[in-house]
């Protein structure tokens, strides 16, 4: 007699879909262990001694756990004045932006005014266009102001974006017009309608919307570098890339400026990551 062997569809299903779930994670892993291993790096030659980064072959951990070229940033190489004047254009252009940039997308989403959408149109367009191709119409417009070698010619052009008005219109128009018209009814203020009901609902886009302007100010090279003239008013990037070319062969130095320099993205990115996450799926939800 011969006997008859079934075969579970469901079970073989189920072991593809195993499978592949492992290969995905293994993929995740790896890719998360190449993303971190340069950061890691980063991190272990900037607390090692001098000259250990560069031997062959190359050290990944340090022999000696050294904090001198911390100190020598700070103290022979005045970095903190530095790191104070990144802070200072990153949190105003980024507080000024999410201000002038929800305001302007609020309108542009719910109120309502002749020409409004043809406006928006035309705006848009600019989404297109390099930021280099403005740098030089934008350099010539703040000289003729004064304000060139001045923090508010770093500032100024960061104040708004067309992409942070596109973004923030663009998650503005999911609130419900019933809900504005009643607070009108009920006689509040523009302004109150603004603050009570329109921010609280896209709290999760400004916060994406933060984190970026944060990152592209933080990190922006081109622009300060354009603008400022005088040294003691450079931002980080600029003077780390000064820095660079006078102590070239010095790789532990320039992994701890490098360090300083990526550390205070990392906090804002953590402290947001929450709100971020939810603007970012948020966003894919509407499509």
């Amino acid at each position: 007699m011969t006997a008859v062997v079934h075969h579970d569809p469901g079970s073989s299903a189920r072991q593809r879909d195993r499978l592949a779930r492992i290969l995905l994670y293994a993929l995740l892993v790896i890719g998360a262990v190449m993303a971190l291993l340069p950061m890691v790096w980063m991190v272990s030659a900037s607390l090692m001694p001098s000259g250990e980064a560069s031997t062959y072959p190359p050290h990944f951990f340090p022999s000696r756990v050294t904090l001198d070229h911390y100190v020598d940033l700070f103290t022979r190489l005045n970095l903190g004045r530095y790191l104070l004047n990144s802070a200072f254009v990153a949190f105003v252009v980024t507080a000024s932006s999410l201000a002038i940039n929800s305001m302007a997308g609020y309108a542009f989403a719910k109120m309502r005014f002749r020409g409004r959408d043809r406006l928006f149109r035309t705006l848009s367009t600019g989404l297109v266009l390099p930021v280099q191709v403005a740098m030089l119409p934008l350099f010539l417009l703040l000289k003729n102001l004064g304000l060139i070698n001045t923090y508010w010619g770093v500032i100024i052009p960061g104040l708004a974006s067309i992409f942070g008005i596109f973004l923030v219109r663009q998650y503005a128009l999911a609130i419900p017009d019933e809900m504005l018209d009643a607070a009108r009814v009920d006689g509040a203020s523009e302004f109150r309608i603004f603050w009570s009901i329109v921010v609280p609902g896209i709290v999760p886009i400004l916060a994406t919307l933060a984190i970026w302007t944060f990152l592209a100010t933080w990190n922006d090279f081109m622009w300060p570098l354009i603008v400022l003239s005088d040294e003691s008013r450079y931002t980080l990037p600029v003077a780390l890339a000064n820095l660079a070319g006078e102590h070239v062969q010095d790789t532990e130095l320039m992994m701890a400026g490098s360090v300083i320099t990526v550390v205070p993205v990392m906090l804002v990115f953590l402290f947001l990551q929450r709100y971020y996450i939810q603007g970012v799926m948020a966003g894919s939800v509407k499509g």
